[in-house]
């Protein structure tokens, strides 16, 4: 099966701190993969932007570093190379004064496609589209993407989000989760709203309960004094977590389309109980086989920031009530491992006797990194004599299913960039949708501040705190394995 691709129109896209580990590693690498499949015109213009005093050539060996380190080898062939390297160009300027804005001016092109990239700190979000809009150099055609964190509470987001609304409309704001842009998220929804299978079964009376599991094998190593001030609620619950948990739990929407998909994720949100204190764990990773300890890590021998947390949620509305979904994530956990895990009630009655055991089924969906999705269904176990039965999988790893040719399939930012450019907003987060998150989040982190929690210790290596397992058997249930 070989994947299509859609042209894009001709575009100027400017990426405000191209110089930097975002920039490097991820959103040029993508750039230079739709490039190679053929997806964007030859008169595209990457504009890099940043404080560094370089010339246009000096930026391009820059970005040949890059894409050597980090494009696919058989992507960076010279020719291709040289040719990508053709449409990028550079200017030194400063997003708190006017310096070098009038030579971005001179390089932009008049009516196409301008996309502004903020891959800087979020302390720039609100001055770059300032300038932006000082320089007149925001058309009808203008777009502007931005990096979480989306403030770092409810009134820091209101704040975030009412500046950029002074320069830009809510259609030209692109808020960016990368975790929306994966193939098998994107696929939840094909799942769900696309297969007769399992919508009818898709709520609280044949929905035992799901897991969300979002696992991380490396630490906080060159995000010290971000994740200091974040921590794993604020770095990952509120957004990551959040995402799928709305994915999963949304309503059908009447058309696939941006405002339609996003008002029924903002409905999932809004329905979120608030999350009692005994049913939620942290936690902070300590030395082991796999490194130092997070306090060793970030230099402060009393920090209280978590690293893991798992809690449980309920969505009140009428298709999931009763039904829990517990959510984990962690660092230096045993594995790299993001799964959202179905789990299906038992069957009301079983015909084969108690020798048979219990069995349900379980719909596993595979984020990274093997992603695919498998069905566990009950069968007979083979042999003579009697009815055991056991529990296999239908698997569908995605290499497999649909061919060599997507054994390597897009990084999430190629298709979020794309989507930026043609102006689909299906797959970014809403203003009202991030402060509704936040407003659910923060009344969580200020019970820990009020009551003084201090993070549960687990070892690197582990599957977590000791106590995340006490949370989910106090309810006569247990995680599924965390498997790389």
């Amino acid at each position: 099966m070989v994947s299509r691709v859609i042209p894009v129109d001709p575009f100027d896209l400017v990426i405000f701190g191209s110089t930097g580990d975002l920039a490097q590693r991820k959103i040029l690498p993508a750039l230079f993969r739709r490039y190679c499949a053929g997806q964007w015109p030859q008169d595209v213009q990457i504009i890099g932007a940043a404080r560094s005093e370089l010339d246009s050539d000096a930026f391009r060996d820059v970005v040949t570093q890059s894409l050597r380190e980090h494009a696919p080898a058989h992507c960076t062939d010279s020719k291709a190379l040289n040719a990508f390297l053709q449409r990028v160009d550079y200017v030194a300027l400063d997003a708190l004064t006017d310096e070098g804005w009038d030579q971005l001016a001179a390089k932009l092109t008049i009516d196409r496609v301008r996309a502004f990239y903020f891959s800087v700190g979020p302390r720039l979000f609100g001055p770059l589209a300032e300038r932006i809009k000082a320089h007149d150099l925001a058309t009808a055609q203008t777009r502007i993407v931005i990096e979480k964190p989306f403030g770092h509470d409810l009134g820091s987001a209101q704040a975030l989000n009412a500046t950029l609304a002074e320069h830009f409309s809510e259609s030209q704001i692109y808020r960016i989760d990368h975790y929306l842009g994966k193939e098998t998220v994107q696929n939840l929804m094909a799942v769900r709203f696309g297969n007769m299978l399992f919508e009818p079964l898709w709520n609280s009376q044949y929905v035992d309960h799901i897991q969300i599991t979002v696992a991380e094998s490396v630490g906080i190593k060159g995000r010290e004094e971000y994740y200091e001030r974040a921590g794993a609620m604020r770095d990952m619950v509120q957004n990551h977590l959040m995402q799928l948990l709305c994915l999963i739990a949304m309503e059908p929407p009447a058309k696939f389309d941006p405002d339609a998909v996003r008002d029924e994720k903002l409905k999932v949100i809004r329905a979120l109980d608030p999350v009692e204190p005994h049913h939620i764990v942290r936690g902070q990773f300590e030395g082991g086989p796999n490194g130092c300890s997070y306090r060793d890590t970030v230099g402060n021998p009393r920090s209280t920031t978590e690293s893991y947390v798992a809690l449980r949620a309920h969505v009140s509305n009428w298709r999931w009530a009763g039904t829990p979904f517990y959510l984990r994530t962690g660092k230096r956990l045993v594995a790299r491992s993001s799964v959202i895990n179905v789990m299906f009630k038992d069957a009301p009655h079983s015909i084969f006797g108690a020798d048979a055991g219990r069995h349900a089924n379980v719909l596993s969906i595979r984020l990274q990194p093997n992603e695919g999705i498998t069905l566990k269904v009950t069968i007979k176990e083979p042999g003579q004599g009697g009815m055991r039965l056991v529990d296999v999988p239908l698997d569908m790893s995605f290499a497999e299913a649909l061919g060599p040719e997507n054994q390597d399939p897009p990084d999430a930012y190629e298709r979020l960039v794309m989507d930026v450019i043609r102006g689909n907003q299906t797959l970014f987060m809403r203003g009202d949708e991030v402060e509704a998150a936040w407003a659910w989040t923060d009344p969580i982190i200020a019970g820990w501040q009020a009551r003084g929690d201090v993070p549960k210790p687990y070892e690197s290596g582990s599957t977590g705190p000791g106590d995340a397992e006490l949370l989910m058997k106090r309810d006569g249930r247990r995680w599924q394995g965390i498997n790389p």
